[in-house]
């Protein structure tokens, strides 16, 4: 909970005008004359009390510093050798250790340590740095690359406890408030800069994950501070800091933090015992409210998210969502656009109701609510790599399903087929096969399911002829078998 505030202006403005007059010389312990701003730190007196403590994010860091870890991972990679001896078979592959460093947080204090995932991602020897130099081992609990999250278990001996920091989801921050960004830049230790939280709800985010809405900050954060704690003046956590955008690579004023409700609902995961984070789906397409649509829509701004489509037998549908209909509200939040409306969908827990309050074609307002649901896995997954003499050689596909088609980040009404999930290897590599791609046809034969698939590539064919799927066209080819 946020304690009352009192912003930092005014009261510098305050102790100045409580300050001694200008050019007025004034006692001091010591004897010498001068204000009191030039005493000797060792001289100056204690804040009164908890309002002036805020001049100084002294007692804020106190209280959340302990809480923040150095992280470092180490990971086996492989590389070839010479090039110009693999030409010819001779190149082995070689073995090398690769480091990469990073921040957490202890959220809990039987050793539950959050930070991102891409800090700890394939690593095989994670050890975790309390702030008084400590060093235990970690495992990785959960990882969800889609929030670049992980939450990892620090190994504690017996009856040892650690400090932890708050996690604060009230959803009461506010642009302009007052954070510390603490972490380990560059790897030079714990370091906590200051700066605002510059924008809300933003959706920049490098992995193109739909409804995301990240706390922007102008607090300094640069590499190694990944992972590390966002903090507001009460010393809770109220984001983990994940990227920055700059042309330079380091800070430039502009980072962005993982709001602390997707924070407590991927820990709450892990420490659940699952293995995956079970993301609700709305079961409809969407679309922001801009200024045209506004105007025809009759709104008086354009604000809400515009329902375009609607899954069958899906959340929306159950709800008695409409297309036409425009969700002004959801969980009493005002939804400013089609991803804010999936971030409220997306981050309740499966089986939570939401309320919506919904602008119908006829101009009412309407309340409804709806369930949170995951999307269906129907029909099964069925996930299998598949190898031979064929172009599908070195590539993962899977049955398409809503469930599927959320996980990879694609649009769910797509229908049925089989999807390439991965391309790591083989001629399925050689020849551009991608994630995401939609096999259609192979040699005329229509492809609905991955018994098909495996069925049509079992076949000895001299020259192959694909239908594939991508970004929504169908791109035809041949290849010699």
């Amino acid at each position: 909970m946020r304690a009352s505030r009192v912003p930092v202006l005014a009261l510098v403005l305050l102790l100045g005008a409580c300050s001694p007059r200008d050019g007025q010389a004034q006692p001091n312990p010591s004897g010498a004359s001068g204000s009191a701003a030039n005493l000797p730190a060792a001289n100056r007196a204690p804040p009164a009390n908890a309002a002036t403590m805020k001049v100084s994010f002294a007692p804020v860091v106190q209280r959340a510093a302990p809480a923040v870890v150095n992280i470092s991972a180490r990971r086996l990679v492989r590389q070839q050798t010479d090039p110009f001896w693999s030409l010819f078979g001779l190149g082995v592959p070689q073995a090398r250790l690769a480091a990469s460093l990073g921040s957490g947080v202890i959220v809990r204090e039987d050793g539950i340590v959050v930070t991102n995932n891409h800090v700890v991602e394939n690593g095989q020897e994670i050890t975790i740095g309390l702030n008084d130099r400590r060093e235990f081992p970690a495992r990785i609990l959960l990882a969800d690359p889609r929030t670049d999250l992980a939450v990892l278990k620090v190994e504690l001996p017996a009856g040892e406890r650690l400090p932890v920091l708050a996690i604060d989801d009230s959803a009461d921050t506010q642009v302009g408030d007052l954070v510390l960004a603490i972490g380990n830049p560059f790897g030079v230790g714990q370091t906590v800069t200051n700066g605002i939280v510059s924008a809300l709800n933003r959706a920049t985010d490098p992995t193109g994950e739909a409804g995301a809405a990240y706390i922007q900050t102008d607090a300094a954060i640069n590499p190694g501070n990944s992972g590390g704690a966002l903090v507001d003046m009460d010393g809770d956590l109220i984001g983990v800091n994940s990227f920055i955008l700059s042309r330079s690579g380091t800070s430039s004023g502009v980072g962005f933090a993982v709001p602390a409700e997707v924070v407590r609902r991927v820990v709450e995961t892990a420490v659940g015992g699952g293995r995956a984070v079970v993301r609700p789906w709305l079961g409809a397409r969407t679309q922001s409210v801009n200024a045209d649509l506004a105007r025809s829509l009759d709104l008086p701004t354009p604000q809400g998210a515009l329902i375009a489509d609607i899954y069958p037998g899906g959340p929306a549908a159950r709800a008695g969502l409409r297309t036409g209909d425009v969700v002004l509200q959801a969980e009493g939040r005002s939804i400013v656009d089609a991803s804010s409306l999936n971030y409220v969908v997306r981050n309740a827990r499966p089986g939570e109701t939401i309320p919506l309050t919904v602008r119908r074609a006829d101009g009412r307002d309407q309340q409804l609510t709806l369930r949170a649901d995951p999307p269906p896995a129907t029909p099964a997954r069925d996930e299998r790599t598949l190898a031979g003499r064929h172009p599908f050689d070195g590539a993962t596909v899977v049955n398409l399903s809503p469930a599927v088609a959320d996980e990879l980040g694609l649009d769910p009404f797509v229908g049925q087929g089989v999807l390439v999930a991965r391309v790591e290897r083989g001629v399925a590599m050689n020849i551009g096969l991608r994630r995401g791609d939609i096999i259609r046809e192979v040699n005329g034969a229509k492809i609905a399911s991955v018994r098909d698939l495996a069925a049509a590539v079992g076949q000895p064919a001299r020259t192959w002829r694909l239908a594939i799927e991508r970004d929504g066209r169908i791109v035809t080819a041949t290849f010699s078998g």
